[in-house]
Order: C-alpha cells, then sequence, then structure tokens
C-alpha cells in the first residue's frame, strides 16, 4: 500500500468513526516514505486505535517530540503494520506552556517507556506515574529543549585535544570562545547577577 492510499483510508476511518479529518501527507525518503497524519491533541488516542484497528498497524515502533520552540512541541508515533509492511508517523501539535498529552499506553503497551522519556526530555505531561529513566532525580530541567542550557559547556572548558601553545612549540595560544548559546558566566548558574563570577 502507498503513503498516499495509507492515509486515505486513515482519513475515511476517522470520518466514519465521527472524528476530524486528518491533515494527510507523505514523508520525505524516497522508497523509504511513509504516510505521515496530523491529528488534533484532543483526538490522539482515537486516531492511534483507528490506525491499530481500523488499519491494521500493529507494531508500535517509537514516540518522541520536537521542539518547535514558539509553535510548541510536536508529537511524532511511528507505527507499522507487520503483515502489509507499511508504516505511518502520526503527529500532533501541543503548546509550549503547560504541554501534555493523553497516553496511548492502553492502545499500544509498549508506548510507556517512550512517554516516560519524552516527559524527561521535553516535559512533556502524559497521565500516571512518570518515574525518571534516564537523569538523576537531583536533575534540574529537559535536556532535548532547544532553549535548556548546557550547563556542562559553562562548568567547565572543552576537554578535548591540548589547544594551540600548550606543548605545540612557541606558537601563540588561541583565546577561548564560548560556543554559541553558551551564557557568559555570571548570566546563569550560582553566580547569576552577584557579580563575582
Amino acid at each position: 500500500m502507498t503513503p498516499e492510499e495509507v492515509g486515505a483510508r486513515l482519513t475515511g476511518r476517522l470520518a466514519s468513526a465521527g472524528l476530524d479529518a486528518a491533515e494527510v501527507g507523505v514523508s520525505g525518503g524516497g522508497a523509504h516514505a511513509r504516510a505521515v497524519a496530523d491529528v488534533p491533541s484532543a483526538q490522539w488516542v482515537a486516531a492511534a486505535r483507528t490506525a491499530r484497528d481500523g488499519l491494521g498497524l500493529d507494531f508500535f515502533d517509537w514516540l518522541s517530540a520536537v521542539d518547535e520552540l514558539d509553535e510548541g512541541f510536536t508529537v511524532v508515533a511511528h507505527l507499522w503494520s507487520i503483515r502489509e509492511r507499511f508504516g505511518l508517523l502520526l503527529r500532533t501539535r501541543l503548546p509550549r506552556e503547560d504541554a501534555s498529552l493523553a497516553s496511548i499506553v492502553e492502545v499500544y503497551p509498549g508506548a510507556s517507556w517512550h512517554e516516560r522519556e519524552t516527559n524527561e526530555m521535553f516535559g512533556i505531561g502524559f497521565p500516571g506515574d512518570l518515574p525518571r529513566l534516564l537523569l538523576t532525580p537531583e536533575f534540574e530541567g529537559h535536556p532535548l529543549r532547544k532553549d535548556f542550557v548546557l550547563a556542562s559547556r559553562v562548568a567547565k572548558p572543552w576537554p578535548g585535544a591540548k589547544e594551540p601553545g600548550e606543548g605545540h612549540g612557541d606558537a601563540p595560544r588561541r583565546q577561548a570562545v564560548r560556543p554559541p548559546g553558551v551564557p557568559a558566566p555570571g548570566e546563569w548558574g550560582p553566580a547569576a547577577g552577584r557579580g563575582d563570577a
């Protein structure tokens, strides 16, 4: 089944279930292109159930998010039909402030780990208990958000190879430059605003 056919079938199934039709398109990737369906966040679970029961997308592959900055977050799930060998990228858009989404674990139990990781990395809320997977309990923030400051780049210099002038003869030492997006000392962290940085 072509990605266009998958999108048309999903749109028809959603409409027959009394749901808003999804905006359907096709991803890039040439021979590996997938149907892409954008649904309202209120219909996220219903769309996932329709994809599973109506289109035979019985395999949950992955779920994650994309930080779109001022436009909010796009949550993406990749679903696959094992028997028919076609896939679907199911997407929804969430506002940046107070981003939360209903869980699809009742439809695809394998989504549990992915929802926990997306909560931890992006700060997108899902219902239920979401224990941490990758970060320590003391860690503050959501590291895959584009506005997250890389604290390690502020706290200490890059531990890479020696700079010019460090044991390579008498060449002058290169001036240290902060990486893009890293604030100056005193602009961020414990010393911020105190003038003693």
